[in-house]
C-alpha cells in the first residue's frame, strides 16, 4: 500500500534582487531530485508572496518561506502574506511543517526573529534547519538550499513530517 497522497510544498518567496530567488531555484532542484529518486513525491507550488493566499497555504503539506532581509526585518511582502494569511489559517494549520530561507547583506537576525514570532503564533513546525545567508551566495549556501529541498519532499513523501 502506498502512502496517501499530500497536498504540495508551497513556496513562498519575495525577491527584489534575485538573490533570494536563487536559494529558491536551489530547493526547487532539490525537490526535482527528490521526486525523481521517489518516482513521485509531494508537487511543487510557487507563489509570490503577494500572490499566495490563505487557501494555499491550507492545502499545503508544507509552507517554505524565502525573504530577505530589509531593514533588520523580513520584506514588506513576507509581512503583506502573513497579515493576509494569519486569521484564516490560525487554528486551521497548526502543526503545519514549515521551513524558512532568508537573505541579507549585512545580518538576517531580524528578520529570522521577525518570521519565529509569527509563525510561533500560528504554531507550525520547523522540520529543517533555517538557511541564513549574509553577504555574498556561495556554493555551499546554494548545496544547502538544494539538501533542503530534497530532504522536506522525502520526508513529506516518506511521512516523516
Amino acid at each position: 500500500m502506498s502512502p496517501p497522497e499530500v497536498g504540495p510544498i508551497l513556496v513562498v518567496r519575495h525577491s527584489r534582487s534575485g538573490s533570494t530567488d536563487r536559494l529558491v531555484e536551489a530547493f526547487v532542484a532539490g525537490v526535482q531530485i527528490a521526486r525523481e529518486e521517489l518516482a513521485g513525491g509531494p508537487a511543487l507550488e510557487i507563489k509570490g508572496c503577494f500572490d499566495a493566499e490563505p487557501a494555499d497555504v491550507l492545502r499545503a503539506a508544507a509552507i517554505v518561506l524565502a525573504t530577505p532581509a530589509n531593514f533588520g526585518y523580513m520584506s514588506g511582502a513576507m509581512k503583506d502574506f502573513f497579515e493576509r494569511i494569519f486569521h484564516p489559517c490560525l487554528d486551521q494549520t497548526v502543526g503545519r511543517p514549515y521551513a524558512l530561507m532568508v537573505k541579507g547583506d549585512t545580518d538576517t537576525s531580524g528578520a529570522l526573529a521577525s518570521v519565529e514570532r509569527i509563525v510561533a503564533g500560528l504554531q507550525w513546525k520547523a522540520v529543517l534547519p533555517q538557511l541564513s545567508v549574509v553577504g555574498e551566495i556561495t556554493d555551499a549556501d546554494l548545496d544547502t538550499a538544494t539538501e533542503m529541498g530534497a530532504t522536506l519532499t522525502a520526508g513529506l513523501a516518506e511521512g516523516l513530517f
